[in-house]
């Protein structure tokens, strides 16, 4: 049974006002222009057949040169998570990101294919997505993926263009009939080009050169791209009570870290922040992302105080 249509707008708005805040990226406003995204995203995301999902951003900086945890855990967790409800799922991922994505599947409960395409592979991108097609995708979601900003080159929070590591994995997002979702935290992933013309490169450091101009159906701007996807686990808990205790599963800190230590310890994974190797994620250890899983679930399972 579904809860009365009044809790579960509360719930949900306040798993919202969790996920979606501005930990220092000066991005409040776009998260003002999208307030009620994940809500709707997460509406949609509960009438889902199948759903492909897109993850993995690299970070080369000076000597580093690994992905980042931010994207592979949240994506690995909510594809895990909706599997185990019935929900068929995939992610795609290029080469430079694919061991991470691997690793991160396997330490979430595994019962997701992961999708591997070359940097250089058009004719990979295209099979990928008559592939898709052809396995009936209902929904794509991308997840702290970087995207093409408006000279068509993918581009860090720093400006720096990446395509050297990341293929064009915009062109698989739009490439079907499929809803389209998507999770992002600074301006430069995919998405963010549902958000008003100009108010990235207006709000947010070096933003005119890394704002991300491929649009989607439904955004989430998160405080951390993690949050986004745990927020949308979350909010299907709230609208499918069928998927909760299958869902209560996955969303947990335990399980978060656990995923997070696997691809740093396995996969050479770092904080894209600090671009370190250590279990953290956007500069934040376990005791945050802890906290707020926690009290995601607080919100989902219980009721939101008056």
């Amino acid at each position: 049974m579904l809860p009365r249509r009044s809790e579960s707008v509360d719930r949900i708005a306040a798993i919202e006002a969790l996920v979606c805040r501005d930990v220092g990226r000066k991005t409040q406003e776009l998260i003002t222009a999208n307030n009620g995204g994940l809500g709707d995203a997460a509406n949609a995301l509960s009438m889902a057949k199948s759903v492909g999902l897109i993850t993995g951003f690299f970070v080369p900086r000076g000597e580093v040169a690994a992905p980042e945890t931010d994207g592979p855990v949240g994506t690995a967790l909510l594809a895990a998570a909706l599997a185990a409800c019935g929900v068929p799922a995939r992610i795609a991922v290029d080469t430079p990101c694919a061991k991470a994505v691997r690793v991160a599947v396997e330490a979430a409960g595994g019962g997701v294919a992961v999708d591997e395409v070359g940097v250089d592979d058009p004719t990979g991108l295209d099979r990928l997505a008559t592939a898709w097609r052809l396995s009936g995708i209902s929904h794509a979601i991308a997840i702290e993926r970087c995207g093409c900003s408006a000279d068509g080159r993918p581009r860090n929070m720093r400006g720096v263009d990446v395509s050297p590591w990341t293929a064009p994995l915009d062109d698989l997002f739009l490439g079907g009939a499929w809803a389209k979702l998507a999770v992002g935290d600074g301006g430069n992933e995919i998405g963010m080009g549902k958000l008003p013309a100009g108010l990235i490169a207006r709000t947010v450091p070096n933003g005119a050169e890394i704002a991300c101009v491929t649009s989607c159906d439904h955004l989430v701007v998160a405080g951390v791209s993690n949050w986004g996807a745990y927020g949308l686990m979350a909010a299907l808990a709230v609208l499918r009570a069928d998927w909760r205790p299958v869902i209560a599963r996955f969303l947990t800190a335990e399980r978060d870290l656990a995923v997070t230590r696997a691809i740093v310890d396995r996969a050479g994974a770092v904080d894209g922040v600090t671009a370190r190797g250590e279990a953290t994620v956007d500069g934040f250890g376990p005791d945050v992302h802890g906290a707020l899983i926690d009290e995601l679930g607080r919100i989902a399972w219980g009721q939101v105080a008056d």
